[in-house]
């Protein structure tokens, strides 16, 4: 037999600079969806949203293990899988540093007091949070503690735990599908800023979360599970972005936050369908 032949220097080279932007781009993921301290470029230039927009899926997985890593000590310290799943939740909402949570109420307030599209647009931007908005960042809280806690006693912490690397990997595809089908909807703000993804770098970054969910189905939550919780995040978030479109006309930061949210407790509830027949 004749030994297999070495990989010439050329596309060694091409895999090295391929995996130090991953690298790079991971790490603006990082700073851009979380709080966790990872150190600013050398030279100090912060990359356009739309260069780094194909690791969003593998920083909300990264911050997802956080998540698993809370729930694997609350579990070792034998706690009830509510409060497992409270330490899990209440870990994705502070390494996120809570935006997508804003987003989310800003998006409830303003579609449920505006009267028209500049109104909701200006009480969307108001920091403060009003009745609606707390119902719904409230009912959100609850649903997704409710969700893992339900996942930790059908399935056991360890798939509970693979449920929200998924999870945190399509809800950052969530995230994107507002600015990926969406416009901004006004000149200024994070929508604008982030401004619409092109076709390319959204199937990119949907290519890295069918990677993370094949992973995850084969390894531990099975494969056809897994694929279906990521389509259901997809779809929740594609229901999102049409509301949007509808009162709205077009996207923002908080309307990409409640597509995120929307994503999460979508790819956790899809994860548990069916599982009260067994």
């Amino acid at each position: 037999m004749k030994p297999s032949a070495a990989i010439d220097p050329e596309t060694r080279a091409a895999a090295a600079r391929f995996v130090a932007r991953a690298g790079r781009d991971l790490a603006a993921s990082l700073r851009f969806f979380s709080i966790l301290p990872l150190p600013a470029p050398a030279d100090a230039t912060a990359p356009a949203f739309s260069a780094f927009a194909w690791t969003a899926p593998l920083a909300g997985a990264a911050i997802g293990a956080l998540a698993a890593l809370a729930l694997a000590i609350a579990n070792r310290l034998a706690l009830p899988p509510t409060l497992a799943a409270v330490a899990a939740v209440a870990t994705l909402a502070l390494v996120g540093g809570g935006l997508h949570e804003d987003g989310l109420a800003d998006f409830a307030d303003g579609l449920a007091a505006g009267r028209s599209r500049d109104q909701r647009l200006a009480i969307m931007r108001d920091s403060r949070i009003g009745a609606f908005g707390v119902i719904a960042l409230t009912l959100a809280l609850i649903a997704r503690v409710a969700a893992v806690a339900a996942l930790i006693g059908e399935s056991g912490a360890g798939r509970a735990a693979a449920a929200l690397i998924l999870a945190g990997a399509a809800a950052r595809l969530g995230a994107l599908v507002p600015l990926a089908a969406l416009a901004p909807a006004r000149s200024d703000g994070l929508g604008a800023s982030a401004g619409r993804l092109s076709p390319p770098i959204f199937l990119a970054a949907a290519a890295t979360t069918a990677v993370v969910a094949l992973l995850a189905g084969i390894g531990w939550l099975g494969l056809l599970r897994a694929l279906l919780a990521a389509l259901l995040a997809a779809a929740a978030a594609g229901g999102i972005a049409l509301i949007a479109r509808a009162r709205l006309g077009g996207q923002t930061g908080d309307v990409a936050g409640a597509a995120e949210q929307a994503a999460e407790l979508a790819a956790l509830v899809g994860l548990l369908i069916g599982a009260g027949a067994r």
